[in-house]
C-alpha cells in the first residue's frame, strides 16, 4: 500500500486507522509521505512567479494540510469535502482568466489539481497519478522561462521525482534517503547521453522551444514604436537582454555603436510616431546610399520581443536575411520582419563606417520631415527663429549652435527628469532643463524643424558591454537610446546625438558612465565595476548563459543541417556516420556482457577464504556450510585473532546468504567480509 493512504489494508482485510501508526517516531509510510510532499513543493514553488497570489498560497495551505494530516496520522479530508474546494478553486481560475483553456489557466488548473491530489490518495493508482502529474507540471515551467538555470532546477527537481518513485519500489527495508538520491541521480545520468543523441539527431523544426502560435500575442518588450517623455527612461531600468552581437574582427569605438531601429519622424505635441505605420519601402522612393572603406563584418542573436524591428549598426546596407522569416525595409532605413518575433533569431551583416545616405534627395520630398503641430512650444519655435538668422543659409551652424546651447546652459541628464506639460519642449528648454535622451532628442528635431532643417528622431541603441569570456557583446535594455538625424543637401542624412552634448559620457563610457552613482538599482556601479572578482563572476555566467542560448535554446534546423554536415565530413561520409549509432549499441553490448560475467563477491570471498583453508589443513567439501566449518576452524592452532577473525567471516558469509539484509546492511558487510578475509591470512 503506498504512503499516503488514508488507511493501511493487511493481509487479512480489517482496517487499522493512521491514528493507530503514529505512536512513536515517523513510520515507513509518514515518512515516505513527507518525502512526496517535499518534492511537490519543488514541482510548484518556480510556477509561484507567475500564478495569482490567490492560487499559490492555496497550493501552499493544501501541502502544508497534507504534512498535518500525516503527522497526526489523521484521515484525508472526504470526498464530499474536497469536491466543493476543486469546483470553487477552479471557479477562481476562471475569474482570473476570463477562461479555462490556453497556457496559463491551463497551468493554474494543473497547479492546484497536483496539490488537492495529494489529499485523495487511496490506491497505488493515485500515487503514480501524482508522481506523473508531477514530470508534466514540472515540464511546463519551460513555457515561462528555458534559461540555463531553469533547466538545472528542473533537472535537480527530477531527481526529486525520480527518489519519491523509486523509493515506493521497495517493499521491505528501504536504504537511506542519501543512497536513493544517488541511486535517482544514476538513473538521471544513465539518460543524458540518450537524451543529448536524440537531441542533437532527432529532426528539428522551426519556431520556438516550448511555444505555440497563440504565444504570440504575450507580453512585449523593447522598444516600440512611439516615443514620449518617460518611454526611454521605463527601459533604462532594465538589465534584460535585447541582443547579442559578436564581430568577426576587433569590435568598432563605444562611441561608434548606434545601434539603428526605429524612425520617428511624426510629431503630435507630445508623442512621436511612425509615419502612417508604413513598413515596405515603396519602389518611387529615391533610395540613394552610397558607402566607402572596409565593412565590419558582425552576426547578432537578437531575443524574443514580440516585435517587428531588426537592429543593425550604422550604417548597415539593408541586405539582411533572418532564417525562417520575411524581412523588409523602409524608406526611412529600418529593418523589420512581417510578423512580430516569438522566438530568438540570428541573423549576419556588414557596418560601414564611412556612408551618405539619400545625398540627392529632392528637397521637395523632404516636407514630411519638416511637419509640426500647430499652437504647440511657441517658446522653442522664437528659439529657432532666433538661430536661424544667426546662422543664415548655413544648416550646420544651426545645428551647432543648438549643441552648444545644450552643453553650456546647464542642462542634466538623469533617470528622473520632472512631468512636463502641455508644451513639453518649451518647459524642457527653459524650466526644467532635466531630461533623458527622449528629452533631448525630441526637443533637438523640434527645434531644426523648427528652423526649416529636415530632421527626425531615431530610436534603437547605443554601445554594449563586451565579454571578454566569449568575445559577444551584449547590449541590454538599459542601453536603448535616441537620437536625431538632420537632412543636409549634398550630405544627406547626418546623425546627431544631442545627448552627447550634454552628457559625453553616456556616448563613451555607456549608460553606466553617465549616470551618476546614486542611479537608481546601482546601474552605474553595475556597469562600472569590470575588474573585481564580482565582475569576472559576471561575465563567466553571462558567457555560460549564452553558450547555453546559442547551443540549446537556438539549436534550429539550420544549425541542426550545418552540425550534421561536418560531422559527416569529419566521419568520412554519411555511412560513417550512419554506423555510429551501431557502434555504440555495441559498446553498450558488450559493458553489459562483462558485468554480467562479474564474478559475486561474497562467493569470490567465500572461495578465497576455501584456499586459505587448504593452507592450514583443511579441505572444504562442496556440500560443507559455514557451521559446520565453524567447529573446524575452532580446533586449529592458531592465534586466537585469526580465529576470531574465521569465525567473524563464516558467521557474516551466512548472514549475507541467508538472511534478508537491506541494500545498506548489505554493502557493509560485503566490506566488513572483504577485511576480515585479509585479517584471516
Amino acid at each position: 500500500m503506498p504512503a499516503g493512504a488514508g488507511a493501511v489494508r493487511p493481509r487479512g482485510g480489517t482496517v487499522k486507522p493512521l491514528e493507530a501508526l503514529s505512536a512513536g517516531p515517523l513510520t515507513r509510510d509518514k515518512q515516505d509521505t513527507l518525502l512526496l510532499v517535499a518534492a511537490a513543493l519543488l514541482v510548484v514553488a518556480p510556477h509561484f512567479a507567475h500564478l495569482p497570489p490567490w492560487i499559490a498560497g492555496t497550493v501552499c495551505v493544501t501541502l502544508l494540510w497534507r504534512v498535518l494530516l500525516t503527522l497526526r496520522g489523521r484521515r484525508q479530508p472526504p470526498a464530499w469535502l474536497l469536491l466543493p474546494i476543486a469546483l470553487i478553486a477552479m471557479g477562481g481560475v476562471f475569474q482570473s482568466y476570463g477562461a479555462l483553456l490556453g497556457r496559463d489557466p491551463g497551468v493554474a488548473m494543473l497547479a492546484l489539481l497536483f496539490a488537492f491530489k495529494l489529499l485523495e490518495m487511496h490506491a497505488k493508482r493515485d500515487l503514480y497519478v501524482v508522481l506523473f502529474l508531477g514530470f508534466f507540471l514540472m515540464l511546463t515551467n519551460f513555457f515561462y522561462s528555458q534559461s540555463m538555470l531553469t533547466g538545472l532546477a528542473m533537472a535537480a527537481t527530477l531527481v526529486a521525482l525520480l527518489t519519491v518513485q523509486v523509493t515506493f519500489q521497495y517493499t521491505g527495508a528501504v536504504p537511506s534517503l542519501g543512497r536513493r538520491l544517488r541511486l535517482a541521480g544514476k538513473m538521471f545520468a544513465l539518460a543524458v547521453p540518450l537524451a543529448a543523441v536524440l537531441f542533437v539527431l532527432f529532426p528539428r523544426f522551426e519556431g520556438p522551444l516550448w511555444g505555440r502560435p497563440g504565444d504570440a500575442q504575450g507580453p512585449r518588450s523593447g522598444l516600440s514604436d512611439t516615443m514620449a517623455p518617460g518611454t526611454m527612461t521605463n527601459l533604462a531600468l532594465s538589465e534584460d537582454v535585447a541582443f547579442r552581437a559578436r564581430f568577426d574582427g576587433a569590435a568598432p569605438a563605444q562611441s561608434r555603436l548606434y545601434w539603428r531601429g526605429v524612425v520617428l519622424s511624426h510629431y503630435d505635441g507630445r508623442t512621436w510616431t511612425r509615419i502612417g505605420g508604413r513598413l515596405y519601402r515603396r519602389d518611387g522612393d529615391a533610395m540613394t546610399l552610397r558607402v566607402d572603406g572596409k565593412p565590419a563584418p558582425y552576426e547578432v542573436t537578437l531575443e524574443p520581443s514580440q516585435q517587428r524591428w531588426l537592429f543593425t549598426l550604422e550604417l548597415t546596407p539593408p541586405a539582411l536575411e533572418v532564417p525562417g522569416e520575411r524581412v523588409g525595409v523602409s524608406d526611412e532605413l529600418e529593418s523589420f520582419t512581417v510578423r512580430p518575433l516569438d522566438r530568438r533569431v540570428r541573423y549576419r551583416a556588414a557596418a560601414y563606417a564611412d556612408y551618405a545616405v539619400q545625398p540627392s534627395l529632392d528637397p521637395a520630398l523632404t516636407g514630411k520631415w519638416l511637419q509640426l503641430p500647430a499652437g504647440f512650444n511657441p517658446k522653442a519655435r522664437a528659439l529657432a527663429r532666433r538661430l536661424r538668422e544667426m546662422s543664415g543659409k548655413e544648416d550646420a551652424h544651426v545645428v551647432a549652435h543648438v549643441l552648444l546651447l545644450l552643453r553650456e546652459q546647464q542642462f542634466v541628464y538623469t533617470l528622473q527628469p520632472p512631468l512636463l506639460g502641455r508644451d513639453s519642449i518649451d518647459e524642457f528648454l527653459f524650466v526644467t532643463r532635466q531630461g533623458f535622451c527622449e528629452h533631448y532628442s525630441g526637443a533637438f528635431v523640434f527645434l531644426m524643424r523648427a528652423a526649416g532643417i529636415p530632421a527626425r528622431v531615431v530610436t534603437g541603441y547605443q554601445g554594449g558591454e563586451l565579454n571578454p569570456v566569449d568575445g559577444y557583446m551584449t547590449v541590454r535594455q538599459s542601453d536603448a537610446h535616441a537620437w536625431a538625424e538632420v537632412w543636409m543637401a549634398g550630405q544627406g542624412w547626418i546623425r546627431v546625438d544631442p545627448t552627447a552634448a550634454v552628457a559625453p559620457d553616456r556616448v563613451r563610457l555607456g549608460i553606466g558612465g553617465a549616470l551618476p552613482r546614486e542611479a537608481p538599482f546601482g546601474i552605474a556601479a553595475f556597469r562600472n565595476d569590470k575588474d573585481s572578482w564580482l565582475a569576472r563572476l559576471r561575465f563567466q555566467v553571462n558567457a555560460a548563459n549564452n553558450a547555453w542560448n546559442q547551443w540549446v535554446l537556438d539549436y534550429n534546423p539550420e544549425r541542426q543541417r550545418n552540425f550534421l554536415t561536418e560531422l559527416s565530413e569529419l566521419a568520412g561520409d554519411w555511412r560513417a556516420l550512419a554506423a555510429l549509432p551501431a557502434l555504440l549499441a555495441l559498446g553498450w553490448l558488450w559493458r553489459l556482457l562483462r558485468a554480467r560475467r562479474r564474478r559475486d563477491p561474497v562467493q569470490t570471498a567465500w572461495e578465497r577464504f576455501g584456499m586459505l583453508l587448504a593452507r592450514h589443513g583443511i579441505a572444504r567439501t562442496a556440500d560443507e556450510g559455514p557451521h559446520s566449518l565453524a567447529r573446524r576452524v575452532a580446533a586449529l592452532a592458531l592465534p586466537d585473532e585469526k580465529k576470531a577473525a574465521m569465525a567473524e567471516f563464516l558467521e557474516l558469509y551466512a548472514a549475507l546468504r541467508y538472511r534478508a539484509l537491506d541494500d545498506d546492511e548489505r554493502h557493509r558487510s560485503v566490506r566488513r567480509l572483504a577485511k576480515l578475509l585479509s585479517l584471516s591470512r
